[in-house]
């Protein structure tokens, strides 16, 4: 209880102002003058009191200190390339890019992957707006995270609104066990899936463990993705927890774990997709030549839907049809190659009209599992503009030569429809041949009377992979075009020039 300092105790005067001075007298009455109002006299006296009792308190006991931050033994960036992080990280209230005459957006990714190969840190005032930045946009958050290192870390655990930085692996996260099982366990779901995958990369046999720990607990749709992150770095120590996987009780679940076996191409299962699909089909010489005759399965027994075979088919063909499908892309490639000759002797091979782009399909689907480059080059000999495999295929050749077969495809074809996907293929910065052949189909298709906007894709992969040096061609081109192409033309150009800028500044 508060002491009185003018006979009148601080709880009766809270009981009076509660009650009201027109319910209860004010304590002390007798010496007030009558002339003030009774109100205001409660509130002379509460400020007295108020007044007595905050000169009457001594100092507390100081809080702990806060500990430092943990030293980043990495070097700074350089001071150009961090005053050029300032520019590219958007202002408070604003959208990154805004009036910038450069694609600003789509150099912030770029800067933030070169400064982390060069293992740089951020410079202490940039962390904060670093992580805001990355928060608004989830695609930076690994590259972001690791630049603001121990930094980033001490921050958000002090800012609610950085907590995604502590649930966000980084290359060279060692990590120990207590901190593995942490990020495993309290992660949200796109998070766990992120540090699954990198866990993977860096320790296959011990994130295969991790998933195995907590297989019966997980929900269906998360053991799905959680299976996917399986696919780098997969072998054959996999095997058996994947064979255990076609019995699970989703059948999305199951699916995938067929699909992984079937990469493997000395698994069990691709064993026994290898003699299903000989039984299906078969190299024949009768009538003066040879050629494929196909039969598919007539029915889904049992085993073919326990390896991931489904009984109905979910597409707009038959059931018989895409049994054969499901089956032919599950089984290695070598199995054709063994008796029916190379890989272009095989799809030279006369096959019936009715099973042939079925079995040509199920071929360039199990390329792709099987990561086949020979099968993959003489599937794409074959394909015509607009295939829709070809993309897919082209992954899997290497870089030069998907260039220069995107670059040969890019000169036949009159638009940029068809091209984006083998164009996001090709990795950044772009060969001449290639950069030449995109130059010559944007001069195309403004000449044409196209607009920039239908064509955002194609432009957007040019700012990342177009080689800086062809700035000077796009300027030329913008002094030759409409306004619309003219300003994109202009803009492309100096977001090239601007990326080559920020590299040489990472890289003095």
């Amino acid at each position: 209880m508060t002491t009185a300092i003018d006979g009148t105790d601080w709880p009766e005067l809270v009981t009076t102002a509660l009650l009201g001075t027109d319910r209860r007298p004010l304590p002390g009455a007798a010496d007030t003058d009558p002339a003030t109002d009774p109100a205001t006299a409660l509130l002379d006296r509460a400020a007295l009191h108020t007044v007595g009792r905050r000169a009457g308190l001594l100092p507390g006991r100081a809080a702990p200190a806060t500990p430092p931050a943990p030293e980043d033994p990495r070097p700074a960036l350089p001071e150009s390339a961090s005053q050029r992080l300032a520019m590219l990280l958007p202002a408070p209230g604003s959208s990154s890019g805004a009036g910038s005459l450069a694609n600003v957006n789509e150099l912030l990714p770029q800067y933030l992957a070169a400064a982390n190969t060069h293992g740089y840190r951020a410079p202490a005032p940039l962390v904060p707006p670093l992580l805001d930045a990355a928060r608004a946009r989830s695609e930076l958050r690994g590259d972001a995270v690791e630049l603001a290192g121990p930094l980033g870390r001490w921050l958000a655990e002090r800012n609610p609104d950085w907590r995604y930085v502590l649930r966000t692996p980084v290359r060279g996260d060692g990590g120990g066990q207590d901190e593995e099982q942490r990020l495993w366990q309290e992660g949200l779901f796109a998070e766990r899936v992120t540090y699954l995958t990198r866990y993977r990369r860096r320790d296959p046999a011990g994130a295969r463990e991790l998933l195995v720990g907590s297989w019966s607990t997980e929900r269906a749709e998360d053991r799905l993705l959680f299976l996917d992150a399986l696919q780098e770095n997969l072998s054959a120590a996999d095997e058996p927890f994947l064979e255990s996987a076609l019995s699970d009780r989703s059948k999305n679940v199951r699916l995938t774990a067929a699909e992984l076996l079937s990469t493997l191409p000395g698994s069990a299962l691709a064993g026994r997709m290898a003699e299903r699909a000989r039984a299906a089909v078969a190299l024949t010489t009768a009538g003066g030549g040879a050629r494929l005759t196909v039969h598919p399965p007539t029915a889904c027994d049992a085993a073919m839907q326990r390896d991931g075979i489904p009984a109905t088919s979910p597409t707009g063909r038959s059931a018989r049809a895409f049994w054969l499908g499901e089956i032919v892309a599950a089984t290695p490639l070598g199995t054709w190659c063994e008796g029916f000759g190379t890989p272009a002797e095989v799809l030279a091979l006369p096959v019936s009209e009715e099973w042939a782009q079925d079995l040509h399909d199920a071929w360039a689907r199990a390329a792709v599992r099987q990561n086949d480059t020979a099968w993959a080059r003489a599937l794409l000999a074959g394909i015509g503009p607009g295939a829709g495999t070809a993309a897919k295929l082209l992954a899997v050749l290497p870089p030069d030569e998907r260039a220069r077969w995107t670059a040969d495809f890019l000169s036949g074809s009159q638009g940029l429809g068809d091209v984006f996907q083998l164009l996001v293929a090709c990795p950044a910065p772009w060969p001449p041949t290639l950069a030449e052949a995109v130059l010559r189909a944007l001069t195309r298709v403004a000449a044409g009377g196209g607009y920039p906007w239908s064509h955002s894709g194609v432009l957007g992969v040019a700012e990342r992979a177009l080689p800086p040096e062809t700035a000077d061609r796009l300027d030329a081109l913008a002094a030759d075009a409409d306004s619309a192409w003219a300003e994109m033309f202009t803009r492309l150009a100096a977001t090239l020039r601007l990326r080559a800028t920020m590299l040489s500044e990472l890289n003095p």
